[in-house]
């Protein structure tokens, strides 16, 4: 045999030996799995490391385990109040299952991509415009409960949905600002009516003090008119309460009455009026 073709045999058994050697040998990382098939039956789960396979009568699928992270993108939505929207989110999910995850759905990446997507639309459009602004937190949770529990058949567990973004038209986002100006004034309205309310209580009760004690009403009298005096104020009209004439008409009168007479009888004197 001429020596070219001993080296040409040669060099066909190790590509030869190469090839089989990849097709036996295979090494997993930590986050990967094997669903090996034995002529296309389903055998086992390996990994991870060394994986050996029998040539040409068995094969493997790679399955990452590791958490995966898909962008959905933004979905028209019409909100339960006839609000029209867009909505984008991130969906966190990654595979707890390689079996199912690989003969139960066809490619399970853009399966749960797509469910996401309708669920999204769904579960938004069963709630008001208010509910989506304030409350994003729980429909996040609504929608990764949905699809935790739609995907758990194909060995998929979502992990967490989060609404990135809710974009309004112009319309209603003006409609939004003159609805929260409105709620605004709102308040105001009440604070100021509830401030009123209360210094008429006590206005109220500082009346009452004042008509129980004579004296605390004289005070408050002279204490108005010393306040008005320190003004320059050239004209005072200030209404004089009977409760400090009355021991001067008492004065008057008992001074009006003759010395020793009192009874029936006799001529009443009336006090002249004050002035």
């Amino acid at each position: 045999m001429p020596i070219v073709a001993v080296y040409v045999l040669i060099l066909v058994a190790f590509f030869a030996a190469t090839i089989l050697l990849a097709a036996t040998v295979k090494i997993l990382r930590q986050y990967e799995r094997a669903v090996v098939f034995t002529l296309g039956r389903f055998q086992a789960v390996k990994g991870p490391g060394l994986v050996l396979l029998i040539p040409f009568i068995q094969e493997m699928v790679r399955v990452d385990l590791r958490i995966q992270v898909i962008e959905i993108p933004t979905q028209d939505v019409i909100s339960r109040d006839n609000v029209s929207m867009k909505v984008d989110a991130v969906l966190y999910f990654n595979v707890v299952d390689p079996e199912r995850a690989i003969i139960r759905v066809q490619s399970y990446l853009p399966a749960t991509n797509m469910l996401a997507q309708t669920t999204l639309r769904a579960v938004l459009g069963q709630h008001e415009l208010d509910e989506m602004l304030s409350d994003r937190k729980k429909l996040s949770d609504d929608v990764q409960s949905i699809l935790d529990a739609q995907t758990e058949t194909w060995g998929i567990k979502v992990s967490n949905v989060e609404i990135r973004t809710v974009e309004l038209t112009e319309n209603m986002v003006r409609a939004i600002a003159k609805q929260a100006e409105a709620e605004r004034d709102r308040r105001a309205k009440i604070i100021h009516a509830e401030a009123e309310f209360q210094a008429s209580q006590t206005l109220t009760n500082a009346a009452r003090v004042l008509s129980s004690i004579p004296a605390a009403m004289q005070l408050r009298y002279l204490q108005t008119l010393t306040e008005i005096g320190a003004e320059q104020n050239s004209t005072i009209v200030f209404p004089m309460p009977i409760d400090i004439m009355k021991p001067f008409l008492e004065l008057l009168e008992k001074a009006g009455k003759p010395a020793g007479v009192n009874g029936a009888g006799h001529d009443h004197v009336e006090p002249p009026l004050a002035t």
